[in-house]
């Protein structure tokens, strides 16, 4: 399985768009600052959106898709799922 996410910052100001194959590690990884200067910088950890796919050329593509949209966009696509923008459950 691959997953595409969406990791903001407590007030919601920055986003963070990835693509992993073990969603667990990586939000381990994001969580405990493992190598990652942005995630650091702006205090990135929040999980609020995630895609699963079967395939890693979908969730590549789709991550592109994601990092293209507007602010606006991903607000709203976000806001589609996760309206409160409450940090989602790791499955």
């Amino acid at each position: 399985m691959y997953y595409v996410y969406i990791l903001t910052n407590f007030h919601n100001t920055t986003l963070y768009v990835g693509m992993t194959n073990d969603l667990a590690r990586r939000m381990y990884e994001h969580k405990n600052e493992v190598n990652e200067e942005f995630t650091k910088l702006y205090q990135i950890h929040k999980l609020v959106y995630y895609e699963c796919f079967l395939r890693v050329n979908d969730a590549i593509m789709r991550e592109k898709q994601i990092k293209k949209l507007s602010r606006k966009n991903k607000d709203k696509l976000i806001g589609n799922t996760n309206p409160s923008w409450q940090e989602l459950p790791v499955q």
